[in-house]
């Protein structure tokens, strides 16, 4: 049988039931089948603030026993002075400030009494020089997508939301430069960039809700990193307001500019400790012209390597994401965000992504590709999208994970970087040692980057299954060489297990670069590093 048509057309007239015989083309193997996947995505920014759980979670002070640091408590008098920098943009009202206080996957919890909403540096300025005159802690907050409670107060700090902040300064259609205030959202920054023929160099799950001064707070590495490199390599320039006030400008867009100390990587990854990112530059990718999906099965974790090994030997330059999960993440998106699987059972899935500017190019590298990998045993079943809508649904099997899982009752979140032939591992061993205490197991990620999202989720918290995971979990990534934190930050949760992935020497001047720029240590206080001894 013969087809002269492009092979990704040839797959949409989904030939199943063909019996496979050798020579036979990609297109008509009944095992790779392009069932239109009925799951379109939406934007996942409700999903991200509203869970179906909603019973608050224990003050964090009281479930995690941390004590108050002596910072001063505010005032009517306070209220009244935030009151001249901003006017009617000072929230007390304790409903309002509810969602504020809780990460949005309902783990931790503070008690904020004001929000504060600056549009500009200068606002974050005058707010900061007072908050540090008078001892008064703060809590900068984006979009509060967070995993490690990182944005939320453990107290009463004062909360400094970035959320009016979100304006585009400058767009250079030449260079690629953007420049934007730290509030604006992911999403929109993608839609202004696409309508000009650019893309934001990062995707993440949470686009539609979380903001880039947030992103570049928490180093984010997302879907693309494969592709675009992480944000340190793609940030140019950034302002920032310091604790005392001051602010620091260096907001450039040259590609290259080695005058001195890289002041600007401080700040990327600092999670609010250093000082407010109140505006970034950052370079950004043409657009893409030419997109394609696959959903990959494969039966076992080593045939999930050698898919990713063959990606990279034959799609090379067009490769922009190989991502995976196993089959307990894909229960959990059909269960409770009732996604439509596509392909049959299988016990591990592969996600590729390329993007280029031929399509025709393209197509020819991706059928290579997966012939080569049905030939070679290393699938079991697929299915490929081109077009917009069923490239969304495929994504949205991954993207929307976590928030699955939130569904799913408490969740203990694990975001690790370990050699990726060990990806799956810790997942396996993990399961064993848990047995049946916990009522769910996933393991998924980012093969590109051997960013493993260990999940565990319970009924409820529990400090007999916490102890059973912790310090297990950062001790066994810890044996082989990997990161406790691969891309989500360190925030509470994580802070005090910094020393299984960085010497004590490192935390020391981690320790006094902090004194240096925040010696009131008003910043985001109970966060990314420990106090010193």
């Amino acid at each position: 049988m013969t087809f002269h048509s492009p092979l990704l057309f040839r797959m949409a007239m989904s030939l199943s039931g063909l019996k496979v015989c050798p020579g036979t083309s990609w297109a008509v193997r009944r095992v790779l089948r392009l069932a239109a996947p009925r799951c379109v995505r939406s934007s996942v920014s409700l999903g991200y603030r509203f869970m179906s759980v909603t019973t608050d979670p224990p003050l964090t002070a009281d479930r995690y026993g941390v004590s108050r640091l002596p910072f001063s408590e505010v005032t009517a008098q306070d209220l009244n002075h935030f009151q001249q920098i901003i006017p009617g943009r000072v929230v007390t009202d304790e409903s309002y400030l509810k969602s504020h206080n809780i990460d949005w996957l309902r783990t931790v919890r503070g008690h904020s009494k004001v929000l504060l909403k600056p549009r500009n540096t200068e606002e974050v300025s005058q707010i900061l020089k007072y908050c540090n005159e008078r001892s008064l802690a703060v809590t900068p907050q984006g979009g509060n997508t967070g995993l490690v409670g990182g944005s939320v107060p453990v107290f009463d700090e004062i909360l400094i939301s970035s959320v009016l902040m979100n304006q585009v300064i400058s767009f250079n259609d030449v260079s690629g430069a953007l420049v934007c205030q730290a509030g604006c959202i992911l999403e929109s920054l993608n839609r202004y960039l696409g309508e000009r023929g650019y893309t934001m160099p990062l995707d993440l799950g949470a686009k539609g809700s979380c903001h880039i001064g947030g992103n570049l707070a928490t180093n984010a590495g997302g879907l693309r990193l494969l592709r675009y490199g992480s944000l340190r390599g793609t940030v140019l320039g950034l302002e920032a307001v310091l604790p005392d006030g001051s602010i620091l400008n260096c907001l450039n867009s040259l590609r290259k500019d080695n005058t001195g100390y890289d002041l600007k990587q401080l700040f990327i990854g600092s999670e609010g400790t250093l000082g407010i990112i109140t505006a970034i530059s950052i370079l950004c990718p043409r657009k893409p012209s030419a997109v394609n999906v696959a959903l990959l099965g494969c039966e076992n974790f080593s045939r999930v390597l050698q898919v990713f090994t063959l990606c990279r030997d034959q799609l090379g330059e067009i490769l922009s994401a190989c991502e995976f999960l196993d089959s307990e993440a894909m229960r959990m998106v059909q269960t409770h965000l009732k996604l439509s699987n596509p392909l049959p059972d299988n016990a591990f899935y592969v996600l590729v992504e390329t993007s280029g500017s031929c399509a025709v190019h393209d197509e020819e590298k991706l059928n290579v590709f997966l012939e080569n990998a049905l030939d070679s045993g290393f699938v079991t079943s697929g299915t490929v999208a081109t077009d917009e809508s069923k490239i969304m649904s495929l994504w949205a099997l991954r993207e929307r994970i976590t928030e699955a899982l939130a569904h799913d009752g408490y969740v203990y979140k694990y975001d690790l970087s370990v050699p990726v032939e060990k990806l799956y591992t810790l997942v396996e061993e993990t399961r064993t040692r848990l047995s049946t205490s916990a009522q769910c197991v996933v393991g998924y990620g980012h093969l590109g980057d051997g960013n493993l999202h260990l999940n565990i989720t319970a009924k409820s918290h529990s400090d007999t299954l916490q102890a059973a995971l912790e310090p297990f979990v950062y001790e066994w990534t810890a044996q082989h060489c990997g990161s406790i934190s691969a891309e989500h930050g360190l925030g509470f949760k994580k802070r005090d297990h910094i020393y299984y992935s960085k010497s004590r020497e490192a935390v020391h001047l981690m320790q006094q670069l902090k004194h240096l720029l925040d010696p009131k240590g008003i910043m985001n206080p109970y966060k990314t590093i420990p106090p010193a001894d």
